[in-house]
Order: C-alpha cells, then structure tokens, then sequence
C-alpha cells in the first residue's frame, strides 16, 4: 500500500471518527430533538385531527351462471380471477348516482352522493367471493347508518341489474366505539423516527461541511508539521475538565476567571492550572530539541492563521517557561497594527520596537522588566510602540534584521510576537529572519481551508517551521481524550506532588531518628 493509499485511508478514518464523536457529544440533542418531534406530533394529533370511525358490512358473491347483457360468464368457486371481476362490478354499481341517492335516503342523514362516494372504501378479502364495504365518517353513528343502508340496497341493486347472481350479507355493520384513525401511538412514534432521522443527517452534513478544526487530527490533516503541544483552554469553567487550578489558588483564580480573559495571573505566569504548565514545559523541551547547537541564541517567531488564537498568550508563556531555565530571553510585540503584550503584561507601550526601528528611541530604552513571579527571574519585554503607517517596511528594513542580530550577542532566546500570517503580510517579512516559526492554531476557533493557506504561505517563502502549538484544547479535542487527561492530572497534580513530598520528607525524618536513636543505645 503506497503512502498516498495510506493518507487516503487515515483521512477516511478521522472523517469517520470525528462523525462518530459528534454524535456522541450530540447525543442528547438528538434524543432531545426526536422526543420533542414525537410530543409534537402526537399533540398536533391529538388536538388538530378530527378522529375517524369505520362501520364495516361484508357480503358474498353468488356464484351462478352470470350474463351482463349479451356477454355469458360462467364462473366457478375456484376461479379467482372471475370472482375479483365480479366484485369489481359490484363496487361499481355501489358507487353509482342512484344507488348512493338510494343509501342517503334509506339511511336519512344529511350528505351529498359526492361526500359518501368518498367515504365508502370497497374491496376483496384476500382474493375470496367475499368482499367488505367500509364506511368512514367522523360520526359513529352516522357511519353505522350508511353501512346498514348499503347492506339492504346493494343486493337489491345487484339483482335489478345483473341477472343470475347475487349479493348476500356476511356481517351487518354496528357502531364502533373506538376511532380508526388517527393512530396515536403511531404519529408519535412516526415524529420522534422523523425527529431522528433529521437530526443524524444534520449532524453528518454539519460534520461534512464544517471546516472547523475540532481535534489534533483536524490539524494533522491539513498541516505537515507537528504537533507539539496541546494547550488546555484555561478560560474555560475547571468544572468536570481534565486540567484543575493548583491548590490554594484555586478559588481566588476563579473569582478572577469571571472578569476579564486578560488577568495575568490566570492565563499566564506560575499560576496558571497544572495542565497548561506541564503544556507550555513540553513545548519548551521539544523546542530545545529541535535546534541541535544548544549554546546558540535562538530566534522563535510566533504568529497563526487568524487573530484571537491565542498567540500572544502562547509567547508569553513560553517566555516564562525559558526563563525559569536560568535563560536570558526578551520577548518583542511585532504586531505593531494591533499590539496586546502592553496591555497583558501592565508595561509602558511607548517606547517601543516602532520608536526604535524609526530612529526615535534607543535600545535600553525599550527594553522593560516583566516579573510575573516576584521570587522568579524576570524576562525582558520591547513593546510594540506607537502604530506607524507603515508597519511591513519598517519590520522588513535592514536596521531590523541589525537589530536581532544584535540581541543575538545578549540573549538566549528572542521570541518574536508576530501579526496573523492569513490577514496581513507582516509575519512573512520577518519569518527567514527568525530560526524557526511556530503557528498557533485554536480549537473550533480556526478552520482547515485558512490553516491551510497560513501554511502555504510560510512554505512558499521557505520559513522554516518548527511546528503547530494547538490552543484552547477541550478534552473532545485533545488526542488521548478525557480519561487519559484524568487519570494522569490525578497522579500528576501539583497537590498530589506535594502530598508525596511530604510524606517522604515524613520517612525521612523517621528513619534519621530511628538512625539516631540506633547510635546513642550503641
């Protein structure tokens, strides 16, 4: 099997996967939905349908020498064919002018010989000499009427006009006392089928035609280049997620969680919950990994295909991460269009890369402290400055590509906040000046045909990419799912940690008094 088979079959497989997990998140909704479409059907029954009654009389054919005009027919007990031809004659003169003039009148209710040709329903029982008229009216008793009525006129009929047969009653109509129609069971269970059938094919259409990234898969099959973190959406409610807040921070981080996304002390820093830290700490370590000369200043460019996925928040945590190594990193907001690291992280905005790369500031001017843990080492941050006119030629310029050289020689790692590749140009004039790019990606925030385009982009200038972060992941999203995420976050948390240190520290002190005690009795 070639590769291009292979693809063909893992794609097949995560479009069949992804339909299966959709409807099994939906699962609720279309229960709910075909619950609610057989209430509604059966009430829409129940209320708006006028209930129908059959009365039913059933007669026999005799089967005599028959002659209709100057035809002869002989007609025989076993031939079925002639006893259908027979019935079918009967129901044709039942439903003439005269005799329905005839059944009105005898039965004595108020209907039209249209009305009643419409509510007699005639027929063989299963291909026999038998055959049954049925009556439906939404008056019981006037059904009953009727049949009675055609069970005295018809064979009187019959025998006026056809010589050498007959019709004789079988089974005289009564009143019924329960309606025919509508079924109520029926309907319901006809709307709630309906309400099934609709909801599975718009799940399946929706999944087909949705272009939303869902899953790490999503992003796999668009993008060519790694995975390498998941990002657990720290905004979202901790109730019943994989990822919880670290312990005795937990309720004031939630009182802060109800405000604004942008506080620091959620969304980035040292107290941000266990899962995102171990996150951002793998993205570290694979980054580290992925330039071979460790001791080299490294240039990291983050940018995605749409604003709001997250970027920023992404370099900012992983210029934390960096320092907590002993790292000199600075951290720049490229983003002179829409800049956020000043609003985030409470700097000054002015001055700023812009200033600098203009000739109005300095270099020392613009570098700032961002602690975001007071007993942890710093890193620098240059802010974006105020918007100049022309943001793509100033980070194209010459004094910039000087201006990263030169923090080479300081820092040991330069992580560069960079504009949205799929809305404005700035990313790509800066992509080969950096050593790699990483591309923010967020769940059911970004879809494939833009990621896709992103991509392109920095592959038709030869960017060299290191890899995609995915954002915002919900345990749906995440590749192990959500016991997995549980079970390892329980064995793993900061708490749990912390409750095994103390307990060896505990072993500890017990064996060194033991160990003490052991000495002094020696």
């Amino acid at each position: 099997m070639n590769e291009q088979t292979m693809k063909k079959e893992h794609n097949r497989e995560v479009g069949l996967n992804r339909i299966l997990t959709a409807f099994w998140h939906r699962l609720w909704l279309i229960a709910l939905v075909a619950v609610l479409c057989g209430v509604l059907v059966f009430a829409a029954v129940f209320y708006l349908v006028t209930p129908l009654y059959e009365a039913t009389a059933m007669f026999y054919v005799n089967n005599s020498e028959l002659s209709v005009g100057d035809a002869v027919l002989d007609i025989s007990s076993g031939d079925i064919n002639a006893a259908k031809d027979l019935v079918e004659s009967y129901i044709v003169i039942l439903k003439t002018r005269t005799s329905l003039i005839e059944i009105i009148d005898y039965a004595g209710v108020d209907v039209s010989y249209g009305e009643l040709r419409e509510m007699i329903t005639a027929e063989a029982v299963e291909s026999t000499e038998i055959f049954r008229v049925v009556v439906t009216s939404p008056d019981p008793v006037e059904a009953e009427k009727l049949a009675s009525a055609i069970a005295y006129i018809l064979p009187k009929r019959i025998d006026s006009i056809i010589d050498g047969t007959s019709a004789r009653i079988v089974d005289a109509a009564i009143v019924p006392t329960k309606p025919s129609s509508p079924n109520y069971i029926y309907s319901a269970m006809g709307g709630f089928l309906f309400g099934l059938i609709a909801m599975i094919l718009f799940v399946i259409l929706q999944e087909i035609f949705d272009v939303t990234i869902r899953t790490e898969e999503d992003v796999a099959q668009v993008c060519h280049h790694p995975v390498l973190a998941a990002v657990p959406d720290m905004a979202a409610p901790s109730k019943g997620s994989y990822y919880q807040y670290s312990a005795g921070n937990n309720k004031r981080n939630k009182s802060k969680r109800s405000g604004s996304t942008g506080n620091s002390s959620v969304l980035f820093g040292g107290n941000i919950s266990f899962a995102a830290s171990e996150a951002y700490k793998l993205l570290r370590t694979k980054l580290q990994f992925s330039f071979v000369d460790e001791g080299e200043s490294r240039i990291i460019g983050f940018s995605s295909a749409l604003s709001g996925e997250g970027k920023s928040l992404t370099a900012i945590n992983l210029a934390y991460t960096l320092s907590q190594l002993d790292k000199k990193v600075i951290l720049i907001d490229c983003d002179m269009r829409r800049p956020t690291l000043a609003d985030k992280l409470s700097i000054r905005k002015v001055p700023g890369l812009s200033g600098y790369l203009t000739g109005q500031h300095s270099l020392e001017d613009m570098i700032q402290d961002c602690n975001l843990k007071r007993e942890e080492e710093a890193f620098h941050v240059i802010a974006a400055g105020q918007n100049p006119p022309n943001p793509v030629e100033l980070l194209s310029s010459g004094k910039m590509a000087r201006f990263l050289q030169q923090l080479r020689q300081t820092y040991d790692y330069i992580i560069l906040d960079l504009p949205p590749v799929g809305e404005v140009s700035d990313a790509m004039t800066v992509a080969n000046l950096t050593d790699g790019m990483l591309l923010v990606v967020r769940q059911n925030y970004c879809d494939r045909l833009v990621l896709k385009d992103a991509v392109r982009q920095f592959d038709f200038i030869n960017a060299k990419m290191l890899g995609v972060v995915y954002n915002c992941a919900t345990e749906s999203g995440a590749r192990y799912g959500k016991n997995y995420y549980k079970r390892y976050y329980r064995q793993y948390s900061r708490s749990n940690y912390q409750r095994s240190s103390r307990r060896y520290e505990g072993a500890y002190m017990r064996r060194s008094a033991d160990s003490q005690m052991t000495d002094e009795m020696k």
